[in-house]
């Protein structure tokens, strides 16, 4: 086998939302995408999509990615060999030391390409899925008691076993939401809740005292990005597991929070990871420190979230309620087919790859602006 990459196609898509969303204090109505297609010189195609936090910051924002995937990423990376994703791994973060979004798009885009070489689906090539149908997780916005009950009650009628709840607005507001989501949904459903780095430590844990009988999974985010020691504290005096979200951001990221004692979760996507490939081995890693791991960003096209479903579903490790949840917010897809994950699980698509094509339509339909 010989292949080399012939065309490299670099979209930007503005994909409306179906609301104004707001996390971590920004709201948005639309969610900024890139969508890579790859042509080999067989014929066969791979594909991706990134899609950049409304808080990303220069030279992390989708305009700024895009422009480095179309006119310094893409020219370089034709005549590679599409299947050998460590040399190219070392060619992409040459290209773009400061910008590992841009080379995971194209990584992504090349290890579906390889997956469909082989004519197996992506989960396959990272070694085989350890289950057969994945579990998603629901959220429930900043909303008065009232609303966040009734928010709470539709994700578990609609079949989800756990919820993430934001939280930032205050420790009591805080507080009366998480008690009426939990009245309502019962023992039925894992609630989690996010503050979003909006937090600091003192505050974190003045929040868990008040929470601390409501049964959390877990407590996100607790405390500003670098501020792992107060990360620390707050798993140690909580009485709430912690998870680190922000503060993870790559491998070395994740071994700094690992070395803290900063927190009993760690979550990450694709993207955050800088590929497939390295995505798997923080996996590995965490793992290995007896970290479980939830997967997932929250406004995915279907390309993103269909690898992130395959990448969890390689792993047992994942924790059950995969928060690549970008399709239920989204008001269509860039697929020829659209996924639907509406009853909170999915069954594994098979493959070849990600098991589904770019819809050229839907791509001018949407563009980035």
């Amino acid at each position: 086998m010989n292949l080399k990459i012939e065309q490299v196609e670099v979209f930007g898509v503005g994909m409306p939302l179906s609301g104004t969303f707001t996390s971590g204090g920004i709201s948005k109505d639309v969610t900024k995408c890139i969508v890579v297609r790859l042509t080999a010189s067989d014929g066969t195609m791979g594909i991706s999509s990134i899609e950049p936090s409304a808080s990303a910051k220069s030279p992390g924002t989708a305009m700024e990615l895009l422009a480095t995937l179309r006119d310094r990423i893409a020219p370089a990376v034709v005549g590679q060999d599409p299947t050998n994703i460590h040399r190219l791994i070392e060619l992409l973060d040459r290209l773009a030391p400061t910008q590992p979004g841009a080379g995971a798009a194209v990584e992504m885009a090349c290890v579906e390409l390889t997956a469909r070489v082989h004519g197996v689906p992506i989960y396959a090539y990272l070694g085989g899925a350890v289950q057969e149908r994945v579990e998603f997780n629901g959220w429930i916005g900043m909303l008065p008691p009232e609303e966040a009950a009734a928010e709470g009650l539709r994700w578990l009628k609609a079949g989800f076993r756990s919820a993430k709840i934001k939280v930032g607005s205050g420790v009591e507001a805080d507080h009366d939401r998480i008690a009426a989501v939990r009245a309502a949904v019962g023992s039925a459903m894992k609630l989690r809740i996010d503050a979003n780095t909006q937090y600091d430590a003192d505050t974190s844990l003045r929040l868990c005292r008040l929470i601390r009988q409501y049964d959390l999974q877990l407590f996100e985010q607790p405390t500003p990005k670098n501020d792992l020691a107060g990360m620390a504290r707050v798993r140690r005096e909580g009485g709430i597991p912690v998870m680190a979200d922000e503060s993870v951001d790559d491998h070395a990221s994740l071994i700094a929070v690992i070395k803290a004692e900063a927190a009993d979760f760690v979550k990450f996507g694709i993207k955050q990871a800088g590929g497939i490939l390295r995505a798997a081995r923080m996996l590995a890693t965490a793992e290995a420190a007896g970290l479980p791991v939830v997967i997932g960003h929250g406004f995915g096209l279907d390309p993103s979230t269909l690898a992130e479903v395959m990448l969890a579903a390689s792993s047992r490790n994942v924790l059950p309620g995969l928060e690549c949840v970008g399709p239920l917010k989204v008001v269509d897809t860039v697929a020829t087919t659209r996924l639907d994950i509406s009853s909170g699980s999915l069954p594994l698509p098979g493959g070849p790859g990600l098991g589904i094509s770019l819809d050229d339509s839907k791509l001018k339909q949407y563009p980035l602006h």
